[in-house]
């Protein structure tokens, strides 16, 4: 903001010329080069256009800022903006032949050409407010009419130059053109008004279609001036904050060398971009395409994107630089329906407007003849040409150059002489003037231009065809793009096909509208066009950023284990279910096998039938001491101590069975506290038996005590004391944090293995160290009992059974925990069947050999008066 405000000072400094007075030290003059011709119509209340009509190169680019920059003429005319000075008219007119429309007040213009040139634009706007071609600034010396109002310009620049000035005197402007987003604040610019939405919606309208077609790799060309910088620069952030990227911003100056041009034909020939966006309102934009530069080397087909802001003419041939740009697509303000004034515009000739000079220079150059009452030898050309017949008509004109269908800009300069007009009317309705009005004083006296401003804020009328007409709370009109598709036919014609539209009001999923089956791409391409950094990654895998490159460039990572993509470009890969896992490509899910030990499993089966053996073993045994109850032999063990242990290991053997099958909440509940609980009274009924023996031998001695500690009830106090630590350890355990149902899908890839999940490791392994402290006692024990009379002493058997049982289990430890899946469960089945069958084997089975086979040794006599050797 601040340096164009400075360059505009610039500029308005330029317009005097310092003359040095010895007595004043200097004044000013205006420089005289700059007076131009002004199209005009005398009225009650005039209306003020700055409109260009002619282009200009910026003479600015070669000063040296010490002396003015030489004048250059209005050169390079387009008929299409000439024919925004026709609209300008016919408009003034249309108002001033309607009676319910400022009646007994007649609308006047004065219009000047900017030429696209700031310092014409100053010059044109000072004019209007001096009210002489030769501007006086800060007089008025306007005696035909009221100035009520600016229209102007096509361009931002132009624009934000009249506006300098005409918002000190707060005369109300509206731009017919331009879209630059500074103009909607309403502090710097509060008597603004364009019929033109902001350009930050057009921001949003190339943003979505660039989404609508996955192009997100793309680049981007403006115009070196200051609207093309910032709108290149805003542009970009915009499609990165959208997710996009942009692979390059240049910004190509209006007078380059021949090097320049190349530099920037190799970067459009090197990007890898499929998509170039040309943002900017300088039409030399196009004619750099026609520059031999560009057309002598082969470009690559690319789908170029033109901002609306960008005016597509034809009066140039500038339809030659879409052989590159063929097939492009081209954003535009929409066109309008102007009744009447098609036929107006083919009835335009020299002899109704004679003062206009340009309006006869076009008539002989496109039709070829000599006007009469042209001057000879003011151009040596019109000196061969033979003379008009008068019947000439502006219907010759190809439409490419004199086009009476499309009315956009027209358009616009129409509904602002009618908002205008609207707003006027409106004004001068709600405080009418006292009297006729034969010479104006009351108009002028009476006329304040603030006023009109909260008369225009407010207006809203609808022409006899169109759409509503009204601005917004910050001056702009709300409108609609159109997408247009420019395609250049072999014969040189360029034809514009609507194929969409953008509505920045509409709700955001239905702004945008594509008809793709309308739209005819560069010839090239064989399909809709890509354009991206890099190839979309295929299912089954995954982007993954390039170190110092645009998120949009990426490398395609296959899916880690465990994880999928199912789309293309994925972000990131998703894991699949628990009970799933990826397929080989990785592109989906399948159902994980599921595995436990089950009795379909043969080790399951196995363990099973070995776990019903033991058991149905141990009940035989049990039947035998049952059998032979009254033996000397059963009665010298403690038949209740062995009633107890035999059953408890018949019991731990079936405790195998819930380990075997799938997981379900009582089965792991009852896992392992029924095991611990039922082992830890086998272990406790083999600790009594070890005191049984300790106890049995002292009492023998005269005198001894232990005699009242033998009996049944003692000892099953001591099984039933001793099991019920393992029962309160067990309890706590379910209460605080109990076993349930679990699976494992780390172990093995591709499978659920069902599994209960123990709650607490520290339970169970103090469930595990309960047992072992109850058969690390009962070894003590029975080892320091290994030395008392064989005729009495079970110790022996007993140390060796839990020597036994105590090497199953602290190999248990280890294996278990280096043991993965089913196989923890066997190592679990296996270390439970082990220790039981060692309890059974070594304390019963050599007592079922004396009863079944030496019944000669199962005798009382026998084990009083019978001592064995020493094992």
């Amino acid at each position: 903001m601040l340096i164009l405000l400075s360059f505009m000072f610039l500029i308005v400094a330029h317009l005097f010329e310092k003359d040095v007075n010895q007595d004043t030290g200097f004044n000013l003059k205006i420089r005289q080069d700059l007076s131009m011709s002004m199209y005009h119509k005398d009225g009650d209340l005039i209306l003020g256009g700055i409109l260009q009509i002619h282009m200009q190169s910026n003479p600015l680019d070669s000063t040296n800022f010490r002396e003015p920059p030489a004048s250059k003429d209005c050169i390079l005319y387009v008929i299409r903006y000439y024919r925004h000075r026709l609209a300008f008219h016919f408009t003034v007119e249309e108002v001033n032949n309607n009676a319910e429309l400022l009646p007994n007040i007649t609308l006047g213009y004065r219009i000047y050409d900017s030429c696209a040139w700031e310092l014409r634009a100053i010059h044109g706007t000072l004019s209007l407010l001096s009210g002489r071609q030769v501007p006086v600034p800060n007089y008025s010396c306007e005696d035909r009419g009221v100035l009520a109002a600016f229209i102007g310009d096509l361009t931002s620049d132009t624009t934000y130059s009249i506006s300098q000035l005409s918002r000190i005197f707060h005369y109300p402007q509206i731009s017919y053109g331009a879209m630059d987003p500074i103009f909607s604040d309403r502090i710097l610019f509060p008597s603004f008004f364009r019929m033109v939405p902001n350009e930050r919606s057009q921001y949003d309208a190339i943003i979505q279609l660039l989404r609508h077609f996955g192009w997100t790799w793309v680049g981007i060309l403006t115009s070196a001036d200051y609207q093309g910088q910032s709108a290149g620069e805003e542009l970009k952030r915009a499609i990165i904050q959208s997710g996009g990227c942009v692979e390059f911003l240049a910004m190509i100056p209006m007078f380059g060398k021949s090097q320049t041009m190349f530099e920037f034909v190799h970067l459009i020939r090197s990007s890898t971009c499929s998509v170039i966006v040309l943002y900017s309102s300088m039409v030399y934009l196009l004619q750099q395409f026609m520059f031999e530069e560009w057309r002598n080397h082969e470009i690559p087909p690319k789908v170029w994107i033109l901002s609306a802001n960008l005016p597509i003419i034809t009066d140039f041939d500038l339809g030659k630089a879409f052989q590159i740009l063929n097939g492009s697509i081209a954003f535009s303000i929409p066109k309008g329906e102007i009744p009447g004034f098609k036929d107006f515009l083919y009835s335009v000739n020299p002899t109704m407007f004679p003062d206009d000079v340009l309006l006869k220079l076009i008539w002989q150059i496109n039709f070829r003849c000599r006007l009469p009452g042209t001057k000879k030898n003011s151009w040596k050309y019109f000196d061969r040409l033979p003379n008009c017949t008068g019947f000439e008509t502006l219907r010759r004109l190809d439409s490419s150059l004199y086009d009476v269908y499309n009315f956009r800009f027209s358009y616009n300069i129409y509904t602002a002489v009618y908002a205008l007009a609207h707003a006027l009317h409106q004004m001068y309705t709600a405080e009418p003037l006292q009297g006729p009005i034969t010479l104006r004083e009351s108009l002028w006296q009476r006329f304040q231009p603030w006023q009109l401003n909260n008369f225009l804020r407010n207006i809203h009328f609808k022409p006899s065809i169109g759409n509503e007409i009204f601005f917004d709370e910050k001056g702009d009109t709300p409108t609609r793009y159109d997408i247009l598709n420019c395609i250049y036919l072999p014969n040189g014609a360029l034809i514009q096909t609507l194929v969409g539209s953008f509505h920045p009001s509409a709700p955001s999923d239905q702004q945008l509208f594509i008809n793709e089956s309308a739209i005819r791409w560069q010839p090239l391409f064989k399909q809709t066009p890509r354009s991206v950094c890099s190839k979309s990654c295929r299912p089954g895998y995954r982007k993954a950023p390039k170190e110092g490159s645009p998120k949009c460039c990426y490398d395609c990572v296959p899916c880690a284990e465990g994880e999928f993509s199912n789309a293309t470009d994925m972000e990131k890969c998703l894991k699949c279910p628990d009970d799933q896992w990826p397929m080989k490509k990785r592109d989906g899910c399948i159902p994980r096998t599921i595995e436990f030990l089950s009795y379909e499993d043969p080790l399951g089966a196995a363990l099973a039938f070995l776990a019903i053996v033991l058991c149905a073993i141990t009940a035989g045994t049990l039947g035998i001491f049952l059998k032979y109850r009254e033996t000397a032999i059963v009665k010298a063990n403690n038949r209740d101590l062995s009633y107890i242990l035999l059953l408890s290991l018949m019991l731990s053997f079936l405790c195998s069975l819930l380990f075997i099958g799938r997981p379900e909440k009582l089965t792991c509940l009852l896992r392992q506290t029924a095991f611990g609980i039922i082992f830890s009274v086998s272990v406790s009924a083999v600790l009594a038996k070890t005191i049984t023996v300790v106890i049995a031998f002292k009492a023998t001695k005269p005198g001894s005590r232990l005699r009242e500690w033998v009996g049944s009830r003692v000892l099953s106090f001591l099984v039933l004391l001793c099991s019920l630590g393992e029962v309160l350890i067990c309890t706590a355990w379910l209460l605080i944090s109990p076993p349930f149902p679990d699976y494992d899908i780390q172990t093995d890839p591709g499978k659920m293995i069902l599994i209960c999940n123990e709650g607490s490791l520290f339970a169970f392994y103090s469930v595990i160290g309960y047992m072992g402290l109850l058969a690390i006692l009962s070894f003590i024990v029975a080892f320091l009992a290994r030395r008392l009379p064989n005729s009495f002493n079970e110790a022996q058997l007993i140390t060796f059974s839990m020597l036994v049982f105590c090497s199953v289990w602290v190999s248990f430890i280890p294996v278990y925990l280096s043991t993965k899946d089913k196989y923890m469960v066997t190592v679990e089945i296996f270390a439970m069947l082990l220790s039981s069958t060692g309890l059974l084997s070594c304390i019963f089975i050599p007592k079922c050999y004396i009863i079944l086979l030496r019944p000669e040794m199962n005798t009382r006599e026998h084990l009083i008066g019978k001592q064995s050797p020493s094992m």
